[in-house]
């Protein structure tokens, strides 16, 4: 589950709300144990993600470095070679290609 939390910060673009937001739907899903909460909980989850992506913004908005911005385009061609090494490569056929019977 947490594993689609992504890191925020020191990239080109800054983070959006919507990636803020995200993340923290994601760590209060980890934390809580629920996906989506009763209607019982829903209060106090949605609460949870409100705080805790106001925290982020704070965290992200605070944090200094001296590291040049990373490119997002660049970070994800990383993490599918690091995949592919892991994983070994998909079938890279295009997706109209006919499938041999």
């Amino acid at each position: 589950m947490c594993r689609s939390i992504k890191t925020l910060f020191n990239f080109e673009p800054p983070a959006t709300e919507l990636e803020i937001r995200d993340a923290s739907l994601q760590f209060v899903r980890k934390l809580s144990g629920f996906t989506v909460p009763s209607k019982a909980n829903e209060q106090a989850f949605d609460e949870a993600v409100q705080k805790v992506a106001a925290a982020a913004r704070e965290l992200i908005g605070l944090l200094v470095t001296h590291a040049p911005p990373r490119n997002r385009d660049d970070e994800a061609a990383k993490a599918r070679a690091r995949a592919a090494l892991r994983f070994g490569a998909r079938d890279t056929a295009p997706a109209d290609a006919e499938t041999p019977r």
